[in-house]
């Protein structure tokens, strides 16, 4: 009868292969933690990267919209706000009689509550206002809603309108007249709007601890709060700078510098953005 013969591994030899083991192990980690962490790294940066460019690409679409001569800084730099009044729309109003001596002409220095739209009508909303002859490169003509003043309330019905009614029972300013002949049709449910940078800094993290916030809708006397409409477009905030020169009477220019930081990685955006202010 054949004794059978039973084989196995001994503790030792376990131990030996759990320790060889063990140290390969070590050594793979060592060899791929450098890619594994670049890639983590890689992909934060393309993360902040994204926000930051879709953040300032935002920005320079609505102030490249703005009514001429309305951009303006509102609170201390660096770090500060912008603001500045869009469009929705605009044309040209009649200044002159067509050819059978007929038409709305708009009167400036006298009271003139309409005007005819040459060139085809535009789409209002109950609650727009208009802006006619913002020419004034101190940024205070299309936030003047004085008697005399640029910033008037559309007056008229909703709908395509090819005559403007409007509030001015005085007049328009005199100096507001342009040879152009053109007027800015604003939003009535946005009115001004306010690009600021709020809580910029950085935690003990690494983080950034700040946002940039869109306002709109509190009137046109820079007076936002964070009960108005307003909308984030970025965080991780860590430094915000905004500027605005005016080159001359005709353009400005707008810089965005924005900084984000995550987990002590940080990415900064730096922008230019022309503005053009001839009315």
């Amino acid at each position: 009868m054949r004794k059978s013969i039973q084989q196995g591994f001994t503790l030792i030899e376990m131990i030996v292969v759990i320790v060889i083991t063990g140290i390969i192990a070590g050594i793979v980690a060592i060899f791929i933690q450098a890619p594994v962490q670049g890639y983590v790294d890689s992909a934060r940066r393309a993360d902040l990267t994204d926000i930051a460019d879709t953040a300032v690409r935002r920005v320079a679409r609505d102030v490249r919209m703005a009514v001429p001569n309305s951009v303006r800084l509102s609170g201390a730099c660096p770090a500060c706000a912008i603001e500045y009044i869009p469009t929705k729309d605009g044309g040209r109003y009649r200044a002159v009689l067509d050819n059978l001596g007929a038409g709305d002409v708009l009167v400036f220095g006298a009271a003139d509550s309409s005007f005819d739209i040459v060139g085809g009508g535009i789409d209002f909303a109950a609650g727009d206002f208009i802006v006619v002859g913002s020419r004034e490169s101190t940024a205070t003509w299309p936030y003047d809603q004085t008697a005399t003043g640029v910033l008037r309330a559309y007056n008229g019905g909703a709908g395509v309108q090819t005559n403007v009614a409007i509030t001015n029972a005085v007049g328009l300013r005199v100096e507001a007249e342009l040879d152009s002949q053109r007027f800015d049709v604003v939003n009535g449910a946005e009115q001004a709007v306010t690009y600021a940078c709020e809580g910029v800094g950085t935690d003990a993290a690494g983080n950034g601890t700040g946002r940039l916030v869109r306002y709109w809708g509190y009137g046109f006397d820079h007076a936002y709060t964070v009960a108005d409409p307003n909308a984030d477009l970025a965080d991780r905030v860590s430094a915000c700078t905004m500027t605005y020169d005016i080159a001359n009477q005709r353009f400005g220019l707008v810089t965005i510098s924005l900084t984000l930081t995550r987990e002590n990685e940080s990415v900064s955006l730096y922008n230019e953005i022309h503005v053009n202010n001839a009315p």
